[in-house]
């Protein structure tokens, strides 16, 4: 093949798609990974085609380990290598609940999905990575791992805190493997956006335009999936050679502490 391979977990709809298509703006070939919205995966695919990219969909559950298998090798069946990984997929609790309240039942599902299923995916990922680089299969540059995390891997959310322990999880797991990785060359790094509009946040949208209008973060809109489809872009580019590990806020300037 003669693009450059990514894949995309959870790239159906929002962020996930977002990233599809300004990778296939530069002419990736994508797997369109998706957990059960065929009909969005599919219009994905056609939107990276319309883009200027090539693709596959592959259904697979990452918190399922079997599922995860089968991407890998579907990938390489249909594609012999993996240049990048993006680590997107994930899920918002089914009830936002106060942690004094909140049941496993939940917390297990999230951490499954969200950081269980994306540690074992990058590990996967990262030993086919590690051959190819040894056996020169590297015509793009070498490969890289991207995870999609959040601003809540640093925010406390306390009507949800399985899902920030698990960005919190996830934004480690970048560490990590940043650190084991490098000496094949492969780098790793994580994006962090902050409040974008999609699917998860419209039920909260009421409460975001009000905050956005208070001033809850210095660039005052929404954050859209193009714009963390373009900070992937950047690296899948690799417009930073020497930097791994690295976080990339895209949050409007949300991180930023000012009086």
């Amino acid at each position: 093949m003669s693009r450059p391979i990514s894949i995309v977990t959870g790239a159906g709809r929002g962020i996930g798609r977002g990233i599809a298509i300004e990778l296939a703006k530069l002419g990736h070939a994508v797997v369109i990974n998706y957990a059960g919205n065929f009909a969005a995966a599919d219009e994905c695919l056609k939107l990276v085609r319309e883009a200027g990219g090539e693709g596959i969909t592959i259904r697979a559950d990452v918190a399922s380990a079997e599922d995860r298998a089968r991407l890998v090798t579907d990938t390489l069946t249909a594609f012999g290598r993996i240049d990048l990984l993006v680590n997107n997929a994930g899920v918002a609790p089914n009830v936002r609940a106060d942690i004094l309240d909140a049941g496993e039942e939940s917390f297990d599902r999230l951490i499954n999905i969200n950081l269980k299923g994306p540690y074992f995916l990058t590990q996967a990922v990262a030993n086919q990575m590690i051959e190819q680089v040894k056996s020169g299969a590297t015509p793009f540059g070498l490969p890289q791992i991207v995870t999609i995390t959040s601003i809540s891997a640093y925010t406390a959310s306390v009507n949800r805190g399985d899902y920030c322990v698990a960005k919190a999880g996830l934004a480690m797991m970048t560490s990590l493997f940043a650190a084991r990785l490098a000496e094949f060359g492969i780098k790793v790094f994580e994006v962090r956006p902050g409040v974008i509009a999609t699917d998860m946040t419209e039920g909260v949208k009421e409460k975001y335009d009000k905050l956005i209008a208070e001033g809850a973060w210095p660039i005052r809109r929404w954050g859209l999936p193009e714009d963390i489809g373009r900070a992937v872009a950047a690296i899948a580019r690799n417009d930073f050679p020497f930097s791994t590990g690295e976080v990339f806020n895209i949050d409007g300037g949300f991180h930023l502490r000012t009086l």
